[in-house]
């Protein structure tokens, strides 16, 4: 993780991205980092670190600051002041955020609550903690009490009230936990949260804090509902007759139903983030939804064996979906409990009060309502995309678009106008719902493609541990699948959608059926071999296929006898080797210092500087390399920003709501 503390921003990044990280120290150029990482790990990363770049950039993290015009642009057209915009906001998504959370939470932090991460305080709060559950249950078991029967609309507007108690608490515990660790509280607020109103604050800056932190800032929530429960039944436990012992037994019924279905972690709530962080995977619950909705019936059909954490994401999936369901059921019908008798009492006190019934159905009932609403647009976006997959067939401007977009890859710079026209109008277009694969690895290439629109992620997986290590991230205009299609070999990585997306699909016998003569084309073939090549060398791997094709544009390809000398040492550097066979010797004046040989490479500090060699590099065998020149990699560069797709992994801010 990494924050802006400046405007709370944070990313999560993956391995990659956090190694290219800890080289941007502020003494090194965008091309340094590039060379270093190489230099590091053996691998030419261009989009990559533009991507990362750019990404910290939108976010405000360098010290250039930042300036988002749409956003500027969209306020300057249509002015509001900021009460009359979070009333809009309000409006539209049931949610008022404040934006001044800090002070009031280290109010209450230095006068008095401090007490509870004291020692003491926190045996003091065990102890409370323990016997008040124990008196619940005995309570329970006395009978004297029950959740349902008749209830006044006056008791009902005390028993929402003391709801809102009971977040404000729960929300509270969390944040105290954030300022004891001296982090900072972004926002806070209040919406109604499934039918519930609920307050709740933004722990952003939390995920700044050591997992075991993390944790306990998620379990403050729930504990503080414990002490406020353990309160109120030991109220009931203490005076059994009070007057208001029906009304506390049901506030100490609903905190332990609550605090239950809190701390299951099946549901994207406090239990669910400690599990996260426990278990270190942060993005658990998208994943196994994903895996069980894409991958799983998929697997059992064709028999396809299962990692260990596949298993984990199916059956944590397959739980997930259940318990929603169970929740969803059991919350209606313990909601029913304690307020069917203040609806009847409403219903029944006349039209006004059937008015203020009508009111508050659909304030609480907001998420229900939107939730439809959000159903019906899914529904929709479904005919949509079927719908302009018919277009696309009848329509000359979709065939312009994907005649346009596979024109514009590099390998196909000479494909003749009439064959871009052909192809194009048997191109199909296709929609991806985020977290669906449109290509798994180890499969036959049936097809290749061109994103239209959305991102792609390309990651190839462990076959031994199922482990998966991100490549590259694709926008609009890039393709993948073409080399494997023009080779007829098996998928080498798996691709799926970071977000809804849209491709152009060539299958593969429209591919080889109109591309056939190509092959007659003097650059055509010989391109396709050679970017083939480049991808199998480690160094180049990370790469796109349009930045393989720059690769072969501005490198080529030598080849040196036995015994002849590759650089020299104290001549002029002016290129960067990497060996796809044979044998090198590395030597400083007459001292051997190694031996290496394919996918192993050298000179690359000539990428920036051009200075003289320092040491002298001898084939020992037969050696074909790749030859990058000092121009080519500046090229390179440029082209790389010129594309920047931003991976949604590293460009989205994390927020963390309670």
């Amino acid at each position: 993780m990494i924050a802006n503390p400046r405007d709370l921003i944070h990313y999560r990044l993956d391995l990659g991205e956090a190694e290219l990280l800890g080289l941007m120290d502020g003494t090194r150029s965008v091309e340094e980092i590039v060379i270093d990482h190489l230099h590091e790990a053996g691998e030419l990363e261009l989009s990559g670190v533009a991507d990362l770049v750019l990404g910290l950039y939108q976010g405000n993290f360098l010290d250039l600051p930042y300036l988002d015009v749409d956003a500027a642009l969209a306020r300057a057209l249509d002015p509001l002041s900021p009460s009359r915009r979070k009333l809009r906001i309000f409006l539209k998504t049931q949610t008022f955020e404040w934006s001044g959370p800090q002070r009031v939470v280290e109010w209450f932090y230095e006068h008095g609550l401090k007490a509870f991460f004291t020692p003491i305080g926190k045996v003091a709060s065990l102890v409370l903690a323990v016997f008040g559950s124990i008196a619940f249950f005995a309570i329970v078991h006395g009978r004297q009490y029950r959740i349902g029967g008749s209830q006044l609309a006056l008791e009902g507007l005390i028993f929402l009230g003391l709801t809102y108690l009971l977040t404000f608490a729960h929300e509270l515990g969390h944040a105290l936990v954030v300022v004891h660790d001296h982090r900072r509280l972004k926002s806070a607020g209040f919406m109604i949260y499934f039918g519930s109103p609920a307050w709740f604050v933004d722990t952003s800056d939390a995920l700044m804090m050591d997992p075991n932190k993390r944790v306990a800032m998620a379990f403050a929530g729930p504990y503080a509902q414990v002490l406020l429960a353990g309160v109120a039944s030991l109220i009931l436990w203490g005076f059994p007759h009070i007057s208001a012992g029906h009304l506390l037994f049901k506030f100490a019924a609903i905190n332990y139903l609550l605090i239950f279905l809190n701390l299951i972690p099946l549901l994207e709530l406090d239990g669910y983030h400690i599990l996260s962080d426990l278990i270190q995977v942060p993005d658990l619950r998208p994943r196994s939804l994903s895996f069980v909705r894409y991958d799983l019936l998929r697997k059992i059909r064709v028999r396809e064996r299962f990692h260990s954490n596949e298993v984990g994401l199916g059956l944590y999936g397959i739980l997930g979906v259940v318990f929603t369901i169970f929740s969803f059921y059991t919350g209606g019908l313990y909601w029913k409990s304690l307020f069917g008798g203040f609806v009847s009492s409403l219903w029944r006190g006349g039209l006004g009060t059937r008015l203020v019934l009508l009111l508050l159905a659909l304030f609480v009932g907001g998420p229900l309502i939107r939730g439809a609403v959000g159903l019906a647009r899914f529904s929709v976006r479904k005919v949509r995309a079927a719908w302009r997959s018919v277009q696309f067939r009848l329509e000359t401007d979709w065939r312009v678009e994907a005649a346009t977009l596979i024109d514009a890859l590099p390998i196909f710079d000479d494909v003749p106008e009439d064959t871009l026209d052909d192809l194009a109008g048997r191109v199909r277009l296709r929609s991806f719902s985020t977290g669906r694969s449109v290509v798994r690895q180890g499969e036959r290439a049936e097809a290749f493609y061109v994103v239209r629109t959305g991102s792609l992620e390309v990651f190839e997986t462990d076959p031994e541990s199922g482990q998966t290590n991100v490549l590259r991230i694709l926008g609009r205009g890039e393709s993948f699948g073409e080399l494997a299609v023009a080779a007829a070999t098996v998928r080498t990585a798996s691709v799926r959608a970071l977000e809804d997306s849209e491709v152009f699909e060539i299958d593969r016998s429209t591919f080889h059926r109109l591309l056939a003569d190509m092959i007659e084309i003097p650059d055509f073939a010989p391109t396709f071999q050679q970017i083939a090549e480049l991808r199998e060398l480690d160094s180049f791997k990370h790469l796109e296929p349009d930045e393989l094709a720059d690769l072969v544009q501005y490198g080529d390809w030598v080849t040196y006898a036995p015994g002849e000398t590759i650089v020299k040492e104290g001549a002029e550097a002016d290129g960067f080797f990497t060996i796809g066979s044979g044998q090198v010797e590395v030597l400083r004046g007459r001292k051997r210092l190694a031996a290496i040989g394919p996918g192993s490479h050298f000179g690359e500090i000539a990428l920036l500087l051009g200075t003289a060699r320092t040491a002298t590099v001898r084939a020992r065998t037969p050696v074909r390399a790749y030859r990058l020149t000092r121009e080519g990699f500046e090229r390179l560069m440029r082209e790389a920003f010129k594309k920047g797709t931003l991976s949604p992994h590293g460009a989205l801010d994390r927020t963390w709501q309670h």
